[in-house]
């Protein structure tokens, strides 16, 4: 990736599923101990990022204990933090632990000529996305607001399809709004979602659709059920250019995963 000084850089983490104590296990795995082991791992091999943007489901079980943490382990690195709700998270929750002056659930930040808007795909007690009006409308505001800035607009579900039936049910419900309102708007020129545990690149008329690894477990490609595989925890690095064009790549750790004990019942 180019390293220019206009660039920002960001870090993005997704999928994290920590568990109400570090040594709890998911599907055989510590998620928690994957989630430090990208962090480390992307800080040792750049050393500084403008933002680190976590794009949901940091939670397996969202308790007090299981966010004190995350907030801990982002604090470490004295970095901005954006952190979004996913389908397992308590979202609520989220706003009262998260919510320092770097490491919070903010919805709109301007880094440079861009700005960054914040979306809650959640739907609470389901595992699908959907975007309410008022997300639609906060959108379309920060938009309408900011035409002079390039926008990056982060959201936990995924709105293409992955080819996965089963993941493919959970995708966000009104998508089409969504693009309606980004059609409308070409200063938008990047789009990132986390939830499909799985790399996604793809380039839209006028815009980019980037989505990331988990920190933890992967989901099989293409799979018309349920099905994790031992694939390497990965994040994904981005560069944001100062005349709108974006870079990004996806990192992984070195090894795979140890003690994943796959089934087909969900997590």
């Amino acid at each position: 990736m180019t390293d220019h000084a206009a660039c920002l850089s960001i870090l993005q983490l997704s999928d994290l599923h920590i568990l109400a104590a570090p040594e709890d296990r998911l599907l055989g795995i510590n998620t928690e101990h994957y989630f430090h082991a990208c962090l480390e791992q992307a800080f040792s091999e750049k050393h500084h990022f403008d933002l680190i943007l976590v794009t949901g489901d940091l939670a397996q079980d969202p308790c007090l204990a299981s966010y004190r943490r995350i907030l801990n382990s982002l604090e470490a690195y004295d970095t901005p933090c954006i952190c979004l709700p996913g389908n397992h998270d308590d979202y609520e929750l989220m706003q009262q632990i998260l919510n320092t002056g770097k490491i919070n659930c903010r919805k709109q930040a301007f880094l440079g000529n861009w700005q960054l808007i914040s979306l809650n795909s959640q739907i609470v007690g389901d595992p699908g996305g959907r975007l309410e009006n008022e997300e639609l409308d906060f959108l379309e505001n920060c938009l309408i607001e900011n035409p002079d800035r390039y926008a990056l607009i982060a959201v936990h579900h995924h709105f293409l399809e992955t080819k996965s039936p089963w993941m493919d049910t959970m995708i966000i419900e009104n998508r089409q709004q969504l693009l309606a309102i980004i059609d409308r708007h070409p200063q938008v020129k990047v789009v990132v979602n986390g939830h499909i545990h799985q790399v996604m690149d793809v380039k839209m008329a006028s815009f980019r659709v980037l989505g990331a690894p988990s920190t933890c477990f992967q989901f099989v490609l293409e799979a018309a059920e349920f099905c994790v595989s031992d694939t390497a925890p990965g994040y994904r690095l981005i560069q944001l250019h100062a005349d709108g064009g974006v870079e990004s790549e996806v990192m992984r750790l070195p090894e795979p995963l140890t003690g994943l004990q796959a089934n087909t019942h969900g997590y």
